[in-house]
């Protein structure tokens, strides 16, 4: 249970990293809010993961969700480059964090 809401919380990462994108400097009320809604969320979900998750292993996983789904949704939505170096440097991240869930 406690992989699935370390999951969660890394999903949530992606939302406020994305969402910070769209509040212009926190200049804008609804994306502001939704951006600390999911940073707020993103960290509690963290902290009830790391109850039974190793603190390394826990941020670890948390961060390397961050970054592959909002470097994914600068490729898909943003247009950003998907150069052969990029996605190979994501998919080691990828394989990084299959390697500390499979350690744990």
């Amino acid at each position: 249970m406690h992989w699935i809401i370390l999951i969660i919380a890394g999903l949530l990462e992606v939302g406020w990293a994305v969402g910070l994108k769209y509040t212009e400097g926190f200049s804008r009320l609804w994306p502001s809010v939704g951006t600390v809604a999911a940073m707020v969320g993103s960290v509690v979900l963290l902290g009830v993961a790391m109850r039974s998750l190793p603190l390394g292993t826990a941020y670890a996983v948390w961060t390397g969700i961050g970054a592959i789904g909002t470097a994914l949704f600068g490729i898909l939505v943003l247009g950003e480059s998907a150069a052969t170096l990029r996605l190979v440097s994501l998919a080691l991240i990828f394989a990084g964090i299959v390697g500390l869930k499979l350690s744990h």
